[in-house]
């Protein structure tokens, strides 16, 4: 057998299971790839056409045990994959992860690393906060895109901040990411020139529905309330405090948006255009969330 005809068949193994994606792939066949290629040793981005494909390899009896294994327990335990990796990628780059950290995905980040968010930086912009920062992944995303501005990230859990620190260690940013925990805003006293926050959200009924791979992830980080909104209030109440004049902050809501409008009928909320639709992230300044 070679690498693309075992990729095909755990592709077809991966669909008939049933299994859920949206951890870092949307479909079988990329899941496949990703634990195929994972397990056998090959870099993630190998081609699997063209002149310098590796589709042709064979594979040994022994590394064919090691996949059969692996696909075995994504379907049996329903985790997703970068909880059996330990590893995910968002942009282009790697993050540690494990079951104490929801698995990075959030569009801010492709909104960041495009350069979108640039314009919503004030003249002279000095610091930066992730806010929910999880494993840190938008904290060392906006380092890495911003190398001038001091960078700030903060969650409740202290098992995602420990995520976090591996993270930043990896990534030779220890020293310049300052981490803080605790609820909401109140550990940190700014004043931030951008905020960036990818919140729980997820509303109560959506939560009893979600795929099992969405509910091995920490339910912190996910369950936002009956319409998903409570951590999103306290958050837009508080935010004005921690901001500079001209600051924004940058909110992703996911599918919420109907409930996020039903909670905020009167902000005037700015959509941005995702690989996911404009209707996932918004840009709230700090004159909108005074505004009466």
């Amino acid at each position: 057998m070679t690498v693309l005809e075992l990729i095909d068949a755990k592709a077809t193994q991966l669909e008939a299971a049933g299994v859920s994606f949206g951890h870092g792939t949307a479909n079988a066949f990329d899941e496949a790839a990703w634990l195929v290629l994972w397990k056998l040793g090959f870099p993630l981005d190998s081609e699997l056409d063209g002149p310098a494909s590796i589709a042709d390899v064979p594979v040994a009896p022994a590394q064919l045990a090691l996949v059969e294994n692996l696909i075995a327990l994504r379907i049996a335990s329903r985790q997703p994959a970068a909880y059996l990796t330990n590893e995910a990628w968002l942009q282009g780059i790697a993050f540690y992860v494990d079951h104490r950290v929801i698995v990075p995905r959030s569009l801010i980040a492709e909104l960041l690393m495009g350069g979108e968010l640039d314009y919503w930086l004030p003249a002279q912009s000095h610091r930066v906060l992730d806010m929910c920062t999880g494993g840190g992944s938008l904290a060392i995303l906006a380092a890495l895109s911003w190398p001038d501005l001091a960078v700030d990230a903060a969650d409740i859990s202290g098992d995602a901040l420990a995520v976090a620190a591996i993270n930043l260690d990896r990534h030779g940013l220890a020293g310049r990411v300052q981490v803080f925990q605790g609820d909401g805003l109140a550990p940190l006293s700014g004043p931030y020139d951008l905020i960036l926050c990818n919140p729980p959200y997820v509303n109560a009924d959506s939560m009893t529905h979600l795929p099992p791979e969405y509910l091995a992830e920490p339910a912190l980080a996910l369950a936002g309330g009956a319409d998903g909104m409570d951590f999103v209030r306290r958050l837009l109440r508080d935010a004005p405090s921690r901001m500079t004049t001209d600051a924004a902050l940058v909110l992703e809501v996911g599918n919420e948006r109907q409930h996020f409008e039903a909670a905020f009928p009167n902000l005037n909320a700015m959509w941005l255009d995702t690989s996911a639709g404009g209707d996932q992230v918004c840009v709230l300044t700090r004159t909108t969330l005074l505004a009466p």
